[in-house]
């Protein structure tokens, strides 16, 4: 295993599998070839270059050292790794198409997972995010979201008390950073935040409304022998935590241990897909997730937060509030999420801007996430003028871009 200390690289023996070392062992070269740049070169810009390059690389080492033995299943089982996700299993449309009519399972280690616990993790929250922290039993789930002081969300986590204490599931992307900044606020609380992506694997399983219901519960039921059957509700099981985080889509939390048995007791009932396939579910469920690229933009209403349960109006003071509030009870919402389809294959970016007459060349709003879809093209949740979406006249990057179609979304939206 390769260890970083003061500066230096060293190895020392592992009992890794042969797949995570021969993913490991190219990086590590990497680093070496680093360290020895550096002992013959001095100087700050350098040690600036090394500091830079280190932290890339420990970035895409984390992935791949936090689970040997998961990663190790997941590249016998065929796992493409891209950008630290599992891009596909060699064969992305045909887990795509897969959907129509079969249950899926994705691996879902890109997702961090933070944990707060300690006897004010409650009461900690409950200052701090957009939903009712204290409401919640053992065992309870909620989407919340994190919101700057301008009432914009940073983050949107998936949250669930458990046994350990309060767990806080977001993209490995932003979680250091909201980690750090959360921390600041803890002054004299009795609060811990803990890190614990690297011990726990995260699994999702979900289809589309064809398969959902009986067959996706009984696969469910098939592992755990049971299944929780209201959405944002758990059970605790001797293999691992289960969540409904919707009424197509479960999600499991176990250790890497527990979560080979359920990968394989799963293989029978559930193709197994890609991240972007478990993307396009999250898209069709009309569920936002804010990315680095989409961080301080939405307000919680724009992103339909209130209208799946992500908003509390009736707790006490966060961040943006205050601003969170006069949106909802004056009336002057502007903005709201839609899902959009567009046939072109040359996919946007989150954050890129979406365009419409009705405002000339100033954008009508921004992509937030998007996913192939199978039927060729692309699915997106676009953050939009309220105007643009009635009128239908939303293109891609341009007013003369690709035209982007209304879908419906699975609770009610109404336009004033």
């Amino acid at each position: 295993m390769t260890h970083i200390a003061n500066g230096k690289v060293s190895t020392a023996i592992s009992a890794a599998t042969p797949a995570a070392d021969a993913m490991v062992m190219p990086i590590f070269d990497t680093l070496t070839d680093i360290q020895r740049g550096s002992s013959r070169h001095g100087g700050v810009l350098f040690i600036l270059v090394i500091r830079t390059n280190v932290k890339w690389l420990l970035d895409k080492l984390h992935y791949y050292l936090m689970n040997p033995l998961w990663t190790d299943l997941l590249q016998r089982a065929g796992a493409l790794f891209f950008d630290g996700r599992v891009s596909s299993y060699g064969n992305a449309n045909a887990e795509l198409q897969s959907i129509a009519g079969q249950i899926v399972m994705c691996d879902l280690s890109h997702e961090g997972l933070l944990l707060v616990s300690g006897e004010d993790a409650a009461a900690f929250l409950q200052g701090q995010l957009s939903n009712d922290v204290l409401a919640l039993a053992e065992g309870d789930a909620q989407v919340t979201s994190w919101c700057s002081p301008k009432g914009r969300m940073l983050v949107t986590p998936l949250l669930w008390k458990g046994r350990q204490g309060i767990f806080l599931q977001m993209p490995r992307t932003l979680q250091g950073a909201i980690q750090k900044r959360l921390q600041m606020f803890v002054l004299r609380s009795k609060v811990k935040l803990e890190d614990l992506s690297a011990e726990w694997v995260k699994i999702g399983v979900g289809g589309t409304d064809t398969i959902a219901g009986d067959a996706l519960e009984a696969s469910i039921h098939a592992v755990f022998a049971a299944a929780p059957t209201r959405v944002l509700s758990s059970i605790h099981t001797d293999l691992g935590r289960v969540i409904r985080v919707s009424p197509t889509r479960f999600e499991i939390v176990a250790s890497p241990v527990n979560a080979i048995e359920i990968w394989n007791k799963l293989t029978p009932y559930a193709v197994k897909v890609g991240a972007g396939v478990w993307d396009l579910l999250a898209i069709r469920d009309g569920i936002i997730q804010v990315l680095p690229e989409t961080q301080d933009q939405f307000v919680p209403q724009a992103a339909n937060f209130e209208l799946i349960g992500g908003v509390n109006f009736k707790k006490g003071c966060y961040p943006g509030q205050e601003i969170v509030a006069r949106t909802q009870y004056r009336g002057i919402l502007k903005r709201r999420l839609v899902r959009v389809h567009s046939q072109i294959n040359d996919y946007p970016k989150p954050g890129e801007s979406v365009y419409a007459p009705e405002f000339g060349e100033q954008a009508a709003g921004h992509i937030a996430n998007l996913a192939p879809a199978p039927e060729g093209g692309f699915d997106a949740l676009v953050v939009a003028q309220i105007e643009s979406i009635k009128a239908g006249s939303l293109r891609l990057k341009s007013l003369e871009g690709a035209a982007l179609r209304v879908q419906p979304l699975p609770y009610e939206v109404t336009f004033p």
